[in-house]
């Protein structure tokens, strides 16, 4: 005697299972609610980074602060670079852990590639604050290491590796490797073969463009003094670092500069 007909759930959930108009309109209702309440709190703050204090940084920063456990605030300029209060004056002489940066015209040429590519449709750049993903990719993320990215990278899937920290992970050459035929360092890896990245010189007018745009974005504009400081008015500093490099130099230098602008320190909420 066949039992396709008893029911083993609430009545609610066989009513929905059995009417899949029903159960789109109940999932459409779910979701808006969902999204409203992630969405509502942020009608309420101009901007999710916490940069103002940073002289000449967007005015539209929301002016909270970090802070230790004890309630000790951690100074912007620890977490976002500010070449007036900084040993290094300029993107040529920052070093990993003076703070986020704005991306080099390299580092922005490989970001290019990185979209053009659909990296982002395997790959996340966004750790969440959960244990399982800080012990396997480091930190968790915070806002402000994403005022630079026009338009963000934080994916919504894991087909591979997140990629916020990723650099400075493994050398130079291994990325090469990877990118060129990912399965001869990741046996596993599904990842396509980028090994003609090699043969395309990087569009070096695209990419000066793109820095002079990344300078007059309507929320977190690069401040243009420094990409004049580095690359002089007329941008032809950019032009050189750009000469005769490929997409797969682009790509790697993106990749190399990723989660390594902020020195973290334990103890600090940098969700506050």
């Amino acid at each position: 005697m066949s039992d396709h007909d008893k029911i083993y759930s609430t009545k609610f959930q066989d009513t929905l299972e059995r009417k899949t108009g029903l159960m789109a309109i109940t999932i459409a209702v779910a979701v808006a609610i969902g999204g409203i309440v992630e969405i509502v709190p942020l009608f309420y703050l101009p901007n999710t980074a916490m940069c103002a204090t940073m002289a000449g940084a967007d005015p539209s920063c929301n002016n909270t602060q970090h802070k230790t456990r004890d309630g000790k605030v951690i100074p912007m300029d620890k977490i976002v670079w500010n070449p007036a209060t900084s040993t290094s004056k300029t993107l040529n002489d920052w070093k990993p852990g003076d703070g986020v940066r704005p991306y080099k015209a390299l580092e922005t040429a490989g970001r290019a590639v990185y979209i053009r590519e659909g990296c982002y449709t395997c790959h996340s750049q966004h750790i969440r604050p959960f244990r399982d993903e800080k012990d396997r990719y480091g930190h968790y993320s915070f806002a402000e290491e994403s005022m630079y990215d026009h338009t963000f990278q934080w994916g919504s899937t894991l087909t591979g590796p997140d990629l916020a920290r990723v650099g400075g992970k493994y050398s130079d050459d291994w990325q090469r490797r990877h990118l060129r035929y990912p399965r001869d360092v990741v046996p596993e890896s599904v990842m396509p073969n980028y090994f003609w990245l090699e043969k395309k010189p990087v569009n070096v007018e695209e990419t000066v463009a793109t820095l002079k745009v990344m300078t007059k974005m309507p929320f977190n504009p690069v401040p243009e003094k420094m990409y004049t400081d580095a690359y002089g008015a007329d941008y032809q500093g950019a032009r050189t670092e750009l000469q005769g490099k490929t997409d797969m130099d682009a790509l790697i230098a993106y990749l190399q500069g990723l989660g390594n602008h902020v020195k973290i320190e334990e103890g600090v909420n940098y969700r506050d």
